[in-house]
């Protein structure tokens, strides 16, 4: 058969009768373009994420070089002295270490059942057009800032405490150390409840995926070998045991790093005390009231140091949550109800 149809009074070509490209030969041209699009974007890419790497780095070696005279005048006992006397000029920063400690234990020990609860009941209980939106709800805590936070801890939550939560501890558990002292509203473990509220999406959250991303087919292998669900829930806590890990640290990270919440119901005094009513510091809030009250060279590089204290803890525990959330999630399968 021809390239063209003969037809009675038409000879019209229905394909050109032209010699084609052979494909290897096409391919090959294609091959031999100059393509700038693709390596273009690879080194756009790649300067991106070494700058951002960069920034960070940055960011550590200028607080460490802007806090040389602590360091030369305490060393690493600026780590455990507990006075901080800027008249005096002598500075440590053990107060405030407690007290981001203290504070930032009890939102976890607050928040962490109240978020693991909730997200086993968004994924082993509640159907997914009742999951989604309680999850959404959850979320949106996230983004509520956290100087609201701290105007509702002073003006509802402190005065409620002081009037009828701090007494009937007392009253109850006056014989612990942790439950003497004065009970004015604004201490640690004021500090400590609002950080709770304020972890609680985040943990709540991560925990949600990391559920949801134990395969299914683990839930059915339980349940058809006689498990009750229950049974079947503690098996897939297991399995998530990593990931839960790292949402409970990626939600300590945030409770360290709090500023403006924790500055406007800790009290804000520099001193350890057992009584867990007794006003404290965080090196957060530290370094929010007193950052415009350095006056000495020695009192601003305190400051800082105070900074690469913070920077370089909560990028350590960070780093080890996205680690063990990462193990959990990178061979992730589908679970939950659909």
């Amino acid at each position: 058969m021809g390239s063209t149809l003969a037809g009675k009074g038409s000879a019209t070509p229905l394909t050109p009768n032209r010699p084609s490209l052979p494909f290897g030969r096409a391919v090959s041209s294609l091959r031999a373009r100059p393509r700038i699009g693709d390596p273009l974007f690879k080194f756009t890419t790649g300067l991106f994420a070494v700058l951002i790497a960069g920034l960070a780095v940055l960011i550590m070696v200028s607080m460490a070089l802007n806090s040389t005279l602590p360091f030369q005048k305490f060393g690493f006992g600026f780590l455990t002295r507990s006075i901080w006397d800027p008249v005096a000029g002598q500075f440590g920063a053990l107060p405030f270490i407690y007290g981001t400690a203290v504070s930032s234990v009890i939102a976890l020990l607050i928040s962490v059942p109240i978020s693991l609860g909730v997200a086993i009941f968004l994924v082993e209980k509640a159907p997914r057009a009742l999951s989604n939106p309680i999850l959404f709800i959850v979320q949106l805590l996230a983004a509520i800032p956290s100087v609201v936070f701290g105007l509702w801890g002073i003006f509802v939550l402190a005065p409620m405490l002081r009037n009828h939560v701090y007494p009937a501890l007392q009253s109850s558990l006056g014989f612990l150390p942790l439950f003497k002292g004065n009970q004015n509203g604004l201490g640690l473990l004021t500090a400590g409840l609002i950080l709770s509220i304020m972890v609680l999406p985040i943990i709540t959250a991560v925990t949600t995926d990391v559920l949801r991303a134990v395969p299914g087919i683990q839930r059915e292998a339980a349940l058809a070998l006689g498990s009750t669900k229950w049974e079947a829930t503690l098996i897939v806590l297991q399995n998530a045991k990593s990931g839960i890990s790292g949402a409970i640290i990626l939600g300590l990270g945030r409770a360290i790093g709090e500023t403006m919440a924790v500055t406007m119901v800790i009290g804000n005094r520099p001193q350890i005390s057992a009584s867990l009513f007794d006003p404290s510091f965080t090196i957060a809030s530290a370094i929010a009231n007193e950052f415009t009250e350095a006056t000495t060279e020695i009192y601003l590089q305190s400051l800082i140091e105070l900074g690469l204290i913070l920077f370089l803890v909560t990028f350590v525990i960070n780093m080890l949550a996205r680690l063990l959330v990462w193990s959990v999630t990178r061979g992730e399968g589908r679970g939950g109800h659909a």
